[in-house]
């Protein structure tokens, strides 16, 4: 099986397979450029470099692959594995950008569904706490629901499962801590919207029991507060008593 074929299956076999002693050698005595590399040589420096992980070497000579031999059929394995060593030295923007590129370059390649979990994977890695922003969450569960939605019985799709709980928890934290800010500060129709929110999106992550007892309590202050602006607008006005002067 050639470098390629190994190199794009599940998208990140390793590659053991070197030049030969004689040829590294000779290269290394005759100060061989990268330049003058072929494209298989620079897939093969590549793959070693990323083997061993020196990923920030790797990066060099994939990109320099692409950049000299764009129309080789090593390219294409350039492209992914730029994406795998970014992340690898978590520069997951770029990452992005290389899985991307990827699957916008190559929609039917065997790889896309390891693509589509890496995107995710970048985002999710970057997810905080619930009480802060959600942004990497949010995209992280996009590209794990867009993965099962198109490959639904991909061994990727498998382990996105339990990513995608972890991102909905999240996201559910989140929404439940902003709505029981608002329940303390009373603003219950704010709060009563927020809890709805995480009972309609957010089911069996462990937030639901806690805000229907909140929306509960939501509607019972909304209740009161309404009752109260009846009682008032009802209620006779209150007439002022002005004394007569007095005469004598």
């Amino acid at each position: 099986m050639g470098l390629l074929s190994l190199a794009l299956m599940c998208g990140c076999s390793t590659i053991r397979e070197t030049a030969s002693d004689i040829k590294k050698s000779v290269g290394s005595l005759f100060g061989v450029s990268d330049e003058n590399l072929t494209a298989e040589e620079l897939a093969m420096k590549g793959m070693e470099e990323f083997d061993e992980g020196n990923y920030k070497k790797s990066i060099e000579s994939f990109q320099k692959l692409k950049d000299i031999y764009p129309f080789s059929r090593y390219s294409i394995l350039a492209e992914l594995k730029l994406g795998d060593a970014h992340y690898r030295v978590e520069q997951y923007e770029d990452a992005v950008f290389a899985y991307e590129e990827f699957e916008k370059l190559h929609p039917r390649n065997e790889a896309i569904p390891y693509v589509i979990y890496q995107i995710g994977r970048c985002y999710f890695d970057r997810m905080s706490t619930p009480d802060r922003d959600q942004t990497a969450a949010r995209k992280a569960l996009e590209a794990f629901q867009r993965l099962q939605k198109q490959f639904p019985n991909d061994p990727y799709s498998r382990s996105a499962a339990d990513h995608i709980v972890a991102c909905q928890k999240s996201l559910a934290g989140h929404e439940f801590g902003i709505g029981h800010f608002y329940y303390k500060s009373q603003h219950y129709r704010a709060a009563l919207e927020r809890f709805r929110s995480v009972v309609a999106k957010y089911p069996d992550v462990g937030y639901h029991q806690p805000a229907l007892d909140y929306i509960a309590r939501c509607e019972k202050k909304i209740t009161q507060e309404q009752t109260q602006v009846k009682e008032s607008a009802d209620a006779p006005p209150v007439e002022s008593f002005s004394p007569s002067p007095d005469n004598s």
